[in-house]
């Protein structure tokens, strides 16, 4: 269901939580909600340019992101201000949790980028992964993550999450 009020559209504050502690905290608008998925859209939130080598995260750029309440990954379309696609950015996360007006995601360090042309497709922060200890502390979440991004691989290698994203 989309969602629209008469003040226009309605938002949502994305906290995004990493080893306990907020990461980044952002507002942006709701774009729908069904009860398993949530979609947002947001300017970029960091401060300033964060260059990858593989691409670009800027400010004007603007990412539709789609979180689920059943899945361990949140993807995100990013694009540039005027509007071309760069790719989908895909964070490992334990599924997703509405209250109100705040949407919480607690990060699992995995990510995968797949650029719009699909050409590069790349798993992301497996080292940082591993150094977590999530394998140790919570085996389940870890193999949950690891299937996740297994998953997230083979639908990028087969298109562009449009599928997925519809």
């Amino acid at each position: 269901m989309s969602v629209n009020s008469a003040d226009g559209p309605e938002q949502v504050d994305v906290v995004l939580v990493k080893a306990g502690r907020t990461k980044i905290r952002y507002t942006g608008e709701l774009l729908v909600d069904d009860g398993t998925r949530v979609a947002v859209r947001a300017p970029w939130a960091g401060s300033g340019v964060r260059d990858f080598g593989f691409v670009r995260f800027e400010p004007g750029d603007v990412f539709t992101e789609y979180y689920w309440r059943d899945r361990w990954y949140a993807v995100k379309e990013v694009r540039t201000a005027t509007g071309t696609l760069k790719g989908w950015y895909c964070d490992i996360t334990r599924p997703a949790v509405r209250s109100g007006q705040e949407l919480v995601v607690e990060d699992l360090d995995l990510d995968l980028w797949r650029s719009a042309d699909g050409a590069d497709i790349r798993r992301l922060d497996e080292d940082e992964f591993a150094d977590s200890g999530l394998a140790g502390t919570d085996p389940e979440a870890a193999a949950a993550a690891l299937a996740a991004l297994d998953e997230l691989e083979t639908l990028a290698r087969g298109g562009d999450f449009a599928a997925l994203l519809a």
